[in-house]
């Protein structure tokens, strides 16, 4: 089986699987490993465990106010080599797969410790910063019911951030957080660029709303 091969049956595999919200949909797998191959390529790591592992690092995912939530992604590596198991994937490769699935999780708090694994991860966390990351953030809110905004405090300058609460807390509560842990050093360039565009978006929503303090005028 070739590579190529190996992309038709994971995204034939993906689409079988409950997609819970928008921001974790296919379009979201693929974002992750056409990021996911480019830092193969200057991390210089093996794509035989890259791929696969980009590819299947959401097939068991759950709502964010789950509360297997933070199991997810041992669950999804569980599964994933069970899939690749099953298309008689090489052998030497699963458990290097099950590792890099199961440390890209925020929530799991589990260090990653191959340089496949930190792609994976970085690959993940980047598609949650940028304007794709603040599209995901508002569908997510919306999903949960939160507001847009805290109108009290909008951007987090008194007060402890809630996503639970309003999407931009998301901002500060995480996303600006996860920006911060890349582990490669193409991961945490590409993510500066998408943090600058958020503040943007940011200093934008302040002078929409009127939020001088914010802004420093």
């Amino acid at each position: 089986m070739n590579l190529e091969q190996l992309e038709v049956h994971c995204a034939e595999f993906i689409l079988q699987q409950q997609i819970h919200d928008a921001a974790h949909d296919i379009n979201h797998i693929k974002r992750v490993v056409a990021t996911a191959k480019k830092l193969c390529v200057t991390e210089h790591a093996d794509l035989n465990i890259v791929l696969p592992a980009a590819w299947l690092h959401d097939c068991v995912s759950f709502p964010k106010n789950h509360p297997d939530n933070k199991r997810a992604s041992v669950l999804a590596g569980d599964k994933a080599v069970e899939f690749l198991t099953s298309i008689d994937y090489p052998v030497q490769y699963l458990d290097a797969i099950h590792h890099a699935i199961k440390t890209h999780s925020y929530s799991a708090n589990i260090t990653p410790e191959t340089v496949e694994a930190k792609i994976v991860q970085d690959a993940d966390r980047l598609d949650g910063l940028g304007a794709i990351g603040v599209s995901r953030c508002m569908l997510v809110a919306g999903k949960l019911g939160s507001k847009l905004y805290n109108p009290e405090d909008p951007f987090c300058q008194q007060r402890t951030p809630d996503s639970k609460v309003a999407a931009v807390d998301h901002f500060y509560e995480k996303l600006f957080k996860t920006a911060k842990t890349m582990t490669t050093q193409a991961g945490l360039q590409e993510a500066q660029k998408r943090v600058e565009f958020m503040q943007g978006f940011l200093a934008q929503l302040a002078a929409e709303i009127g939020d001088k303090e914010y802004l420093n005028v």
